[in-house]
C-alpha cells in the first residue's frame, strides 16, 4: 500500500502546507506595498490558491520518485519522436467536441459575442488562450494522470483507479475562491480551505458539472491507459482548455440564458447539461476509434500487485 500512503501524504502536505504558508507570504508581500508591488494588491485567497499550486508542483517529482518512477517515461512522457500524431489527434477530438457545444449555444442564442474586438485583439487573446491551454494541459496531465492515476493503479485495478482519479480531478476543479478574512492570521489559510468547497452545497453547481468533469477525467485517463503515454491526453485536454479560455474571453451569456442548461462561471462551456451528451459521445468515439489498439501500458501498471510493499 506504499503508493496509496505516498499519495495521501502528498495531498495532505500540499493543502495543509499551502494553507499554512499563505499567511507569511501574504504578510511579506504587503511589507513591500509602498514599493508598488503588484503582489501586495492581491487578495488573500489568491495566495492560498497559488501556494497550494506551487507546493503541488514542487512536491510532484519527489512524490513520483517515492513511487518508484525514475524517468519521465514512467509518468507518461516518452520521447516525442513519433508521438505528434497522437497529440494532434487528441487536440482535434477535444476541439471538435466543444466546438459542437459552442455551435449549439450560438444557434440557440444562449451566447453571443461579448464585445467588439479588433482583429489584433482577437489574435492576441486567442494566442493567450493557446498558451494557457498548452501549459495547463501539460501540468494537469502530468499531475492527475501521470502521477495520481499512476499511483492508484499500482494499488488497485486500473478501472477502479481511473474512477477514483477522475472524481478527484473533478473535485479539484470545484475549489472556488472564498471571501477573505477581515484580519489575516496564521490560521486564516486553514479556515479558508473548507470555504473553498462551498460549491458542493449548491445542487446546480454540482449537477451536471461534477459529472461532466468526471467524465472528462475518465476519457483523459482511459486515453493514457490505452495509448501508454500522455500525448493523446495532453492534446485532448489542450483542445478543451483552449475552448474554455476563448469562450470566456470572446462570448457572454444572453440575458435569459438557462445557466443550468448551458453552463456558467469560469468553465461555462463544459459544466452545463448540453455538454454532458457531447462528452459522452466523445468518450464513445474514442473507444470506437481505438478499439483495435493494443494497450501500451507499462507492465507494472497492468499488474497492480507486482510492486506493492
Amino acid at each position: 500500500m506504499r503508493p496509496l500512503r505516498a499519495l495521501l501524504i502528498y495531498i495532505i502536505a500540499v493543502f495543509i502546507g499551502g494553507a499554512l504558508l499563505a499567511p507569511p507570504l501574504y504578510w511579506l508581500a504587503h511589507s513591500f506595498i509602498h514599493a508598488g508591488s503588484k503582489l501586495a494588491t492581491e487578495p488573500f485567497h489568491r495566495y492560498v490558491d497559488r501556494t497550494i499550486l506551487g507546493l503541488a508542483l514542487i512536491g510532484l517529482w519527489p512524490f513520483v520518485k517515492n513511487l518508484g518512477f525514475n524517468t519521465f517515461a514512467d509518468v507518461g512522457f516518452v520521447k516525442p519522436r513519433g508521438q505528434m500524431k497522437k497529440l494532434g489527434a487528441g487536440f482535434l477530438l477535444g476541439f471538435i467536441s466543444l466546438a459542437i457545444v459552442a455551435a449549439l449555444a450560438f444557434a440557440c442564442h444562449a451566447r453571443h459575442v461579448g464585445r467588439h474586438l479588433s482583429s489584433s485583439e482577437i489574435v492576441e487573446k486567442l494566442l493567450s488562450a493557446a498558451g494557457a491551454a498548452i501549459l495547463i494541459a501539460t501540468l494537469e496531465e502530468l499531475l492527475f494522470r501521470g502521477a495520481i492515476f499512476g499511483a492508484l493503479r499500482k494499488v488497485f485495478h486500473w478501472i477502479f483507479a481511473l474512477l477514483l482519479s477522475s472524481m478527484f480531478y473533478a473535485i479539484m476543479h470545484y475549489f472556488e475562491s472564498a471571501r477573505d478574512p477581515a484580519t489575516v492570521t496564521w490560521l486564516s489559510g486553514l479556515q479558508l480551505l473548507p470555504l473553498m468547497l462551498r460549491n458542493f452545497g449548491d445542487l446546480q453547481a454540482i449537477v451536471p458539472g461534477f459529472f461532466n468533469l468526471s467524465l472528462a477525467g475518465l476519457l483523459l485517463g482511459w486515453a493514457y491507459q490505452r495509448t501508454g503515454n500522455l500525448y493523446f491526453s495532453i492534446g485532448l485536454h489542450m483542445g478543451w482548455i483552449f475552448w474554455v479560455k476563448a469562450w470566456d474571453i470572446i462570448t457572454r451569456p444572453a440575458l435569459d440564458t438557462n445557466a443550468w442548461w448551458w453552463g456558467n462561471g469560469r468553465m461555462a462551456i463544459v459544466n452545463g447539461w448540453v455538454a454532458l451528451p457531447i462528452l459522452l459521445v466523445t468518450l464513445l468515439v474514442f473507444g470506437w476509434r481505438t478499439a483495435n489498439m493494443r494497450p501500451a501500458t507499462p507492465v507494472h501498471a497492468m499488474n497492480p500487485r507486482r510492486r506493492l510493499g
